[in-house]
């Protein structure tokens, strides 16, 4: 299928190493390749129909690609299956993203208290599309235009949490040096740094900044994160302790707690904070 001259694909590759995720897109391909046949349409004969080449509609019916939404909407107009085609993107959905994605997703999704601190770049839930895009455009080796999408995409997709109802308490504290940098170029950081602000004013988030001639704290040796969840268990981890593995060990939870709380007084306020981003944004 080709949009503006460019060609976009109908999904990404399947993860080998996801056995879930592998289990869930063999079978809707199945079910797909199933119903194509039917009704006696050819491979060929079904990707001009729904928009998308012949090898395509093989990789997808062999589970080999993971199919986005609207080509299993176009597959259930096309087959004339009354909706049950389109119903398995439920399934799909959930399966979309990487593995360490989701499992990320998911405790964010749980969560009823979120505090991180991170230093040379900016928290995933903070960041723009751009700013994601230009973050993993830097990485090395490069990305392939398809597995950055699908970063870019899974990253984005955790931001929901912003609308959840009840709202997690979120606070994040973020080190100047971050803010400065001038990531994918000024009209993006430009655009970074108003969405910073614009979260920033939300009731349940607290957004403060370390300044970068603030003295040593704890959050030297790394990213401090602590997920506290409904039932009271909480998960933390860190890059400078327990070899940055997640813990839910009370004793260790406590002294990341201490670590992160440490790392708060001595940042800005919040009012400072904000104060001090909109004086960035004025000399971009």
């Amino acid at each position: 299928m080709t949009v503006d001259g460019e060609v976009v694909e109908p999904g990404w590759e399947v993860d080998p190493d996801d056995d879930w995720g592998v289990a869930v897109i063999a079978t809707v391909g199945r079910q797909l390749k199933l119903r194509r046949e039917a009704v006696g349409m050819r491979a060929a004969e079904f990707g001009e129909a729904v928009g998308y080449g012949e090898d395509m509609v093989y990789k997808v019916e062999g589970g080999k690609r993971i199919p986005r939404q609207e080509y299993l909407n176009r597959a259930d107009e096309v087959l004339g299956a009354g909706g049950l085609i389109s119903a398995t993107w439920e399934d799909v959905k959930r399966v979309r993203y990487p593995k360490k994605v989701r499992e990320l997703a998911r405790l964010e999704g749980q969560a009823v208290e979120i505090g991180v601190y991170v230093g040379l770049s900016l928290h995933g839930l903070l960041q723009t599309p751009e700013h994601a895009r230009a973050i993993f455009d830097a990485g090395q080796p490069a990305y392939s235009p398809e597995e950055m999408e699908r970063l870019v995409a899974a990253r984005m997709a955790r931001k929901s949490i912003f609308e959840r109802t009840p709202a997690p308490a979120l606070s994040f504290v973020q080190e100047e040096a971050a803010l400065r940098r001038p990531v994918g170029g000024t009209m993006v950081w430009r655009q970074q740094l108003e969405h910073l602000l614009e979260v920033s004013q939300l009731r349940s988030v607290t957004l403060q900044v370390m300044p970068m001639n603030s003295e040593a704290h704890p959050g030297l040796s790394g990213k401090i994160e602590v997920l506290k969840f409904p039932d009271g268990s909480a998960v933390g981890r860190s890059d400078g302790a327990y070899n940055g593995r997640p813990t839910t060990d009370p004793k260790e939870l406590r002294i990341l707690e201490l670590r992160y709380g440490t790392i708060r007084a001595q940042a800005l306020t919040p009012r400072e904070s904000r104060a001090f981003i909109e004086q960035l944004l004025g000399e971009a």
